[in-house]
């Protein structure tokens, strides 16, 4: 069976996958650019309905496709009360590399381009879909995810529903909570919130609104309010901030990819602070010290709430966040990645990740 995907095909996710096709034997995977999707699905659709297996990465990284997002989600935004741009002024605004560009509008582009790949999927009934479409769209929705665990009693980070700017936010008790755009990912557009200060990725430059590299602390009251506004306007997701456990006296979290059901894959992301993607600063850490600080029933417990979200999905992989609390006892679910096995340089058993999901599909 050959693969197909929709990528974009200068990102290093389609270069490592097709030389972990190669690995394994297998033909170079078809490659369909999500920049000449969006720009006529029939691109996709004209290809034969014969046994393929179907995967559809993701379409960041790419200033190209983010603007074809953009003004296909503009006409929904305009009716959303969030942020808008339209496609004449988008046109005249020169490229600038992570500048916030109305992220609620572009991933309505998004949730739209998903639609048309639907359209296409109900004709390709021999494509084996190796990332339903539906479990895309509940992963980029935080809100959904974090209610559909807790209702599953999976442990995850409290979340304050129902609150929709800052002012209703204050109204409950809390000391520190983190305020994410439901749809964000890769730390975009997140801080931790206090009742003094806002720690958070977003620069505010003369020039617009910036993802930083650096976390950075907002403390005027005023700025407070005009980035939480934003986030919120934007649609945010709230949750109390758990403590994490440290391991050299830097937090950590894991990112644990499952491949069909089962945890495979394990990062250990360290950083001095809470929030720990490896593009902020962040290092791997050493998977075996942390092993040797959880008990073994304790790290049991957190592989099994690993497998209960996985199983919530029919797609192939699906990348969780998970956090050990400071007693190593205690663990939580922070999040669900549909995306979530770019992870290089990783080989378990003798294959790296991309390997190891080829081997599960050629072997089902």
């Amino acid at each position: 069976m050959r693969f197909l995907l929709l990528a974009n095909p200068e990102n290093r996710r389609v270069s490592l996958f097709q030389a972990a096709l190669a690995s394994q034997g297998q033909p170079e995977a078809e490659v369909v650019s999500w920049s000449d999707f969006i720009e006529d699905p029939r691109v996709l659709s004209r290809i034969a309905n014969e046994p393929r297996a179907f995967r559809i990465d993701s379409a960041g990284e790419s200033e190209r496709v983010e603007r074809q997002l953009l003004s296909s989600g503009y006409e929904q935004a305009r009716t959303l009360g969030c942020t808008w741009i339209s496609p004449e002024s988008l046109s005249q605004m020169p490229p600038s590399v992570g500048r916030i560009l109305c992220p609620r509008q572009a991933h309505l582009g998004f949730e739209r381009a998903l639609t048309a790949v639907e359209d296409v999927l109900s004709t390709k009934p021999q494509w084996r879909q190796l990332n339903p479409i539906a479990d895309i769209r509940e992963c980029f929705d935080k809100r959904v995810t974090s209610q559909r665990f807790g209702e599953l009693g999976i442990p995850i980070p409290p979340a304050i529903t129902g609150v929709a700017s800052l002012a209703e936010l204050r109204e409950h008790p809390w000391r520190s909570v983190f305020v994410k755009l439901s749809c964000g990912s890769s730390a975009s557009c997140l801080g931790v919130l206090d009742r003094r200060s806002f720690h958070t990725t977003i620069e505010q430059a003369p020039d617009g609104w910036f993802n930083n590299l650096r976390m950075r602390h907002v403390r005027e009251p005023e700025r407070i309010e005009e980035l939480v506004g934003f986030l919120f306007r934007e649609g945010a997701h709230v949750e109390h901030t758990v403590p994490k456990a440290q391991l050299d006296d830097a937090y950590f979290d894991c990112r644990v990819l499952c491949i069909a059901g089962e945890p495979r894959f394990i990062v250990v992301r360290q950083n001095k602070y809470q929030i720990t993607n490896l593009h902020l600063g962040g290092w791997r850490g050493e998977l075996a010290k942390l092993r040797e600080r959880v008990a073994a029933p304790d790290w049991e417990a957190a592989m099994t709430s690993c497998r209960r979200v996985a199983k919530c999905y029919r797609a192939l992989q699906v990348g969780l966040d998970l956090m050990f609390e400071p007693d190593f006892v205690g663990h939580r679910v922070i999040e669900v990645n549909a995306f979530g096995d770019l992870l290089p340089n990783l080989v378990v058993d003798g294959l790296n990740v991309y390997e190891a999901e080829i081997e599960v599909v050629l072997g089902g």
